[in-house]
């Protein structure tokens, strides 16, 4: 496998769910919750791609290729774990978001 194509798959899979997540939170901010949950989906599919990415790394490295690490595959590596972590709370975020707006509307 190329080291350098699977780093880019990472970033950029990364990059689009973590796109995706923050386009969630403005569309949630908007009180558009469907498509804030669509944004979300669409992250998590993202998401997926890079997850499949590593998982692939990861069973290359178990079988003895140990040349897998350079600075870019560390740089896509953080790239990978900041996506997780924005998606994640991104979907919390809307879930709060969406409870303050039944509130303000005194829906409770």
């Amino acid at each position: 496998m190329d080291i350098e194509e699977a780093a880019v798959t990472l970033i950029a899979s990364s990059g689009d769910a973590r796109s995706d997540a923050m386009e969630a939170i403005e569309d949630a901010k908007a009180g558009n919750f469907a498509e804030a949950r669509a944004a979300i989906a669409n992250g998590r599919s993202s998401l997926a791609k890079a997850h499949e990415m590593q998982l692939k790394l990861l069973s290359e490295e178990a079988n003895g290729n140990k040349d897998l690490t350079t600075l870019l595959m560390m740089h896509a590596q953080d790239h990978f774990m900041n996506a997780v972590t924005v998606l994640d709370l991104a979907s919390e975020s809307i879930d709060v978001i969406e409870r303050l707006a039944k509130v303000e509307k005194g829906l409770n």
